[in-house]
């Protein structure tokens, strides 16, 4: 029986789906109308030369391996290639917890019936668990949820972005809309944000692990990537501006400030509209999660084919060859993180949960991908001869241009999230546990990688 294969337009939802997360526009809105500054810099400086330098290594190495495979062909006898698997699989059970801790909160909205811990938690693992086991099925399979998953998110964007408008023209800008409010803000908390601005366009290399499952991927990736990348910066503005329309930038919540802004601008706290919302928003994290795992399973049991993961990571399904394995050590890590996460609601009930949990993805997440630049320059002048059937655009001077920006805007990001850069109480408390937790995530990765490199040694 043949295989099954999706079209152009299910290729650019998918990317819709996977690119753009509408649970992180609430935390860039935070730093007020400066966002709309950064966000039309870092369109510029960064997703334009993203997306194209993902256009030319998808459509040029393509298969499952995704970014790892792209670093691996640059660099086949460093560390670099196990590095940057490592920090791209454990993101994401990290990513999965920080959202199944929005659940119950959803959840409570939409039925307005109070949860208590124990079934939070239970609640939490459901998540966790149904998008592991729904890992075990093909893309192809799941083409209908991720095209489902674009439509709500561009509809949930766009309806904050309306209702933003029209509460404007009946009641006003709620917040300071002078025009030096636009100017770019440098202090602390602003820059701080600036990294979710990144982790927001980043996912371009994911679509192109799903290379085998569409019917022309070579004119399909560079034109899903480049016309979804458009759509997505437009949608980012549009809803940011709605977010920022109707609540003071001060009591704009991290994790559910597309919501708040819902229920201020209608004026409800409840009822059918509003527990459609949280409804429809639930099934967005399903969304993502769901994109997500099928291109990062498929990432890290390449790497472990080539013995740069765990041989766990391996593992397939004999039905339909996904890496089941993949899929359940992050249903296993994630458990792990929310059972913490749990505990620690008990013993600091104040913590924000999705922030920490999110911000030590999002610190893994950006160093996964420090190595895509360098290696897309050195394949360009060692791999000359291969055929590109896309090609970034320009001359030799250009085309460093393009990959050394972003790499200094994911260093620059990554600092300001991760590193305490005053030394306030404020401050250590929000930001010690993630520089914590991004130091034991790589010690951990590092010890692996030299007992793989030890193990490779002795074979040979």
């Amino acid at each position: 029986m043949e295989k099954k294969k999706f079209k152009l337009t299910s290729v650019l939802l998918s990317v819709i789906c996977v690119v753009f997360v509408a649970e992180a526009a609430a935390p860039v809105a935070a730093i007020g109308n400066s966002q709309f500054f950064w966000w039309i810099f870092m369109i510029i400086a960064f997703l334009v030369p993203y997306g194209l330098i993902s256009s030319e290594l998808g459509t040029t190495y393509q298969g499952d391996g995704g970014l790892y495979d792209w670093v691996h062909q640059a660099y086949p006898n460093s560390k670099w290639g196990a590095r940057a698997s490592w920090w791209y699989w454990l993101n994401f059970p990290l990513w999965m917890a920080s959202l199944a801790v929005m659940c119950p909160d959803l959840i409570t909205i939409a039925t307005g019936v109070e949860l208590g811990i124990i079934p939070s938690v239970l609640i939490q693992l459901a998540f966790v668990w149904l998008v592991t086991f729904i890992a075990f099925f093909p893309v192809c399979d799941n083409i209908i949820v991720l095209n489902v998953c674009a439509v709500i998110k561009v509809v949930l964007a766009l309806l904050v972005g309306v209702m933003g408008v029209y509460f404007i023209i009946k009641n006003g800008f709620v917040n300071d809309m002078s025009p030096a409010t636009f100017l770019p803000s440098f202090d602390l908390n602003s820059l701080s944000y600036i990294s979710v601005i990144i982790f927001n366009m980043l996912g371009f290399e994911v679509v192109c692990t799903f290379s085998d499952d569409m019917t022309n991927p070579k004119k399909q990736i560079p034109q899903a990537i480049v016309i979804g990348g458009l759509i997505i910066a437009a949608i980012y503005l549009f809803g940011g501006f709605g977010i920022g329309a109707a609540i003071p930038v001060s009591e704009i919540s991290a994790d559910s400030g597309l919501i708040d802004a819902i229920v201020l601008m209608s004026g409800k706290e409840g009822g059918i509209f509003i527990g459609a919302v949280a409804l429809l928003f639930l099934v967005t994290l399903f969304g993502n999660m769901i994109s997500w795992s099928l291109g990062v399973n498929s990432t890290a049991a390449y790497a472990a084919d080539r013995g740069d993961m765990p041989k766990v990571f391996t593992r397939r399904w004999a039905k339909n060859d996904m890496p089941t394995g993949s899929a359940l050590m992050n249903g296993i890590v994630a458990t792990v993180i929310v059972l913490l996460g749990a505990v620690m609601s008990i013993v600091a009930p104040d913590s924000e949960l999705f922030w920490s949990f999110f911000a030590l993805n999002l610190v893994l997440f950006l160093m996964s991908y420090l190595p895509i630049f360098p290696a897309f320059l050195k394949l360009r002048r060692e791999d000359a001869g291969r055929e590109r059937p896309f090609k970034v655009p320009g001359g030799p001077a250009l085309i460093k241009v393009m990959a050394i920006v972003p790499m200094v805007l994911i260093v620059v990001s990554i600092i300001f999230t991760a590193v305490p850069l005053a030394f306030d109480s404020e401050t250590l408390a929000a930001t010690l546990p993630i520089t914590i937790g991004a130091i034991i995530c790589i010690i951990i990765g590092e010890l692996f990688i030299a007992a793989r490199e030890k193990k490779k040694h002795s074979a040979q």
